[in-house]
């Protein structure tokens, strides 16, 4: 049974699952993914899903502030393992309904074109392609999208 759990950056687990994360990630873009690791630092970030299976930890996603009524989704992953079960639908829900309850209104996020399966995920999700925003602005390899979300307490 899927078990969705709130945590920091400070989660072993999670950093665990991120380290698996940069290692696809430098399997799919070599050299070119080595610009991306200041822009993927967790370090500042406290708001941290974990989903879990049977107590194992399957997969994560965080988020920081981007602005006032933004947040910036980052880190989203499942193990290979577990795709396919919706477990990134869960967790990506989870992120937005906890930044809804922390009064924000709007999610971005950036992927890359070498992540099609990305692109498709998050355009399901109801998210859609944007201009790059911050650093990524110039990087062709980026795809920036974004998500009004309105939840109700």
């Amino acid at each position: 049974m899927l078990k969705l759990e709130r945590t920091t950056n400070e989660d072993g687990e999670f950093r665990r699952l991120i380290a698996e994360l940069d290692e696809d990630l430098n399997s799919r873009y070599g050299e070119l993914q080595k610009q991306y690791n200041g822009f993927n630092r967790v370090d500042k970030i406290d708001t941290v899903v974990i989903a879990r299976i049977e107590n194992e930890a399957v997969g994560c996603g965080c988020f920081k502030p981007f602005d006032n009524k933004t947040v910036e989704i980052k880190r989203v992953f499942v193990q290979k393992n577990f795709r396919g079960n919706g477990i990134a639908d869960a967790i990506l829900k989870e992120l937005e309904t906890w930044a809804g309850e922390l009064e924000f209104t709007t999610a971005i996020l950036e992927t890359g074109k070498g992540q099609p399966e990305a692109i498709r995920f998050y355009t399901r999700q109801g998210y859609t392609v944007i201009p790059n925003f911050g650093q990524y602005i110039g990087n062709d390899n980026s795809v920036c999208m974004k998500k009004l979300f309105h939840i109700k307490f």
